[in-house]
């Protein structure tokens, strides 16, 4: 009978796991709760890291190398890096290829933003829900 006992419990076990949602749900999930903050400081880390990049690009670093030493593939830099393209393209490409990173910086500050902003009174306390 504890071939009866394993099953019950490897189903248990398996219905209980839940998945992670993906970055792009979690960001989701942000912009529907905390608005506007969530969404200007997104949009806010995203041209400053545009911003970044094509400086960085424009000014001659070798960005393959770069993203090679980050241990991204080859084969994905070089897609991203195709040779004869301009400097904003090259920065835009690399721009996306950091978008984990913004949207990580986004769910983990804004909630605390939203906090202390909620604390100093710039901000309404949350509405009660019914």
């Amino acid at each position: 009978d504890t071939s009866k006992i394993t099953e019950t419990t490897g189903s248990a076990v398996g219905n209980t796991e839940e998945k992670k949602p993906s970055k792009s749900q979690q960001l989701k999930k942000v912009f529907q709760e905390y608005g506007a903050v969530g969404v200007s400081l997104h949009i806010g880390i995203s041209l400053i890291s545009l911003g970044i990049f094509y400086m960085v690009v424009s000014s001659g670093v070798d960005m393959s190398a770069v993203l090679l030493k980050l241990g991204l593939k080859e084969s994905l830099v070089q897609s991203k890096m195709a040779a004869g393209t301009s400097t904003f393209v090259v920065a835009y490409a690399i721009h996306k290829l950091f978008a984990p990173v913004r949207i990580s910086i986004t769910l983990v500050s804004v909630p605390f933003i939203v906090r202390y902003f909620r604390k100093v009174g710039f901000f309404k306390p949350p509405a009660a829900k019914p």
